[in-house]
């Protein structure tokens, strides 16, 4: 067994390992760090299977982007763990047959649905990032130009419907408040000092007799 394969199978085992506890972890912080190792290790495996793009992606992509968005969200929200978790034994059985279910259709595909598939060759002198690339600026040229429109479509949508003005909000400007001085603030007047005259009391007609 080479080193190739003693890092493959490592890889592996830690990524089985993380992503049990990602379902088992009571803390969502936790299963989503677990989360985050798991990636971590995939994109290693692809490393190994020569796939450095990929490798590359899931990294800058889910790892460095997605995930930790993910987790900021999760740590600000105010997530009730326990009702998230009732009914987690009760459905264990269901699972674990579901997950029995993929695994043996892994296994089936993995043994037998390459038998008539010719392997792939790797050339010594180009990366993968090269042939792909080469690839898709050659003989998937149009169709890349036709997705970089519709993204540049969608950007400029996103952002035309971030900045529209509603007319139930209130928007201020900041270079407006900048500029406002003291007396466009404050304005004093000067008015006469004012004492109120207070009116005595009317008495009643029978008190008023018994003084006389």
């Amino acid at each position: 067994m080479d080193v190739t394969s003693i890092l493959f199978y490592v890889f592996s085992a830690v990524l089985l390992g993380a992503a049990f506890m990602v379902v088992t972890a009571r803390n969502t912080v936790h299963a989503t760090l677990f989360l985050m190792l798991s990636f971590f290790q995939a994109s290693m495996v692809w490393m190994l299977l020569r796939a450095e793009f990929l490798a590359i992606t899931l990294v800058l992509v889910y790892l460095g982007a997605v995930m930790v968005l993910f987790l900021f969200v999760v740590m600000m929200l105010d997530i009730n763990v326990e009702g998230i978790r009732k009914g987690f034994w009760r459905n264990l059985p269901l699972a674990a047959g579901v997950g029995a279910l993929m695994a043996a259709e892994i296994a089936v595909v993995v043994n037998d649905g390459f038998a008539g598939v010719p392997q792939p060759t790797f050339d010594e002198g180009r990366s993968n990032t090269h042939a792909l690339g080469t690839l898709l600026y050659t003989e998937y040229l149009y169709p890349l130009e036709v997705a970089a429109v519709l993204l540049l479509v969608a950007i400029i949508a996103a952002i035309a419907l971030t900045l529209r003005e509603r007319k139930d909000t209130r928007n201020t400007v900041a270079s407006e408040q900048v500029k406002v001085r003291k007396r466009d603030r404050l304005r004093i007047i000067k008015m006469d000092a004012v004492v109120p005259v207070v009116a005595a009391p009317d008495l009643p007609a029978a008190d008023a007799g018994q003084s006389k």
